[in-house]
């Protein structure tokens, strides 16, 4: 089927478009995680490298942030991701029995 000059011109039909979207990076949140009383430093490190990746050492200098300074950054990741990382610490330490907090904030 031929097309005629008409088709042609209509905004949308062959990938064209009348205005230009204008595209944003989105929001990124930092997790935190909380010192406690309870909650073992070698707990603390297992989570920092089974949920954040993080290295041995790198784990274990945020965890002693944790402790010295009553919080560390685990993270920066959009929303979603972070939410997930969230609950995936609180599921951890809930069946061990800890009452690890895991936090996050608008950066």
């Amino acid at each position: 089927m031929p097309f005629s000059q008409n088709q042609q011109s209509v905004p949308g039909l062959f990938g064209e478009t009348e205005d230009q979207t204008d595209l944003r990076e989105p929001k990124r949140y930092r997790v935190i995680l909380h010192n406690d009383h309870y909650t073992t430093m070698d707990f603390v490190v297992y989570v920092l490298v089974k949920v954040f990746h993080k290295p041995a050492v790198e784990a274990t200098k945020i965890m002693l942030d944790i402790h010295r300074k009553g919080r560390g950054v685990c993270g920066i990741y959009t929303y979603d991701i972070a939410v997930t990382k969230v609950q995936r610490v609180q599921s951890m330490a809930k069946m061990r029995d800890f009452p690890l907090r895991c936090t996050i904030e608008e950066e």
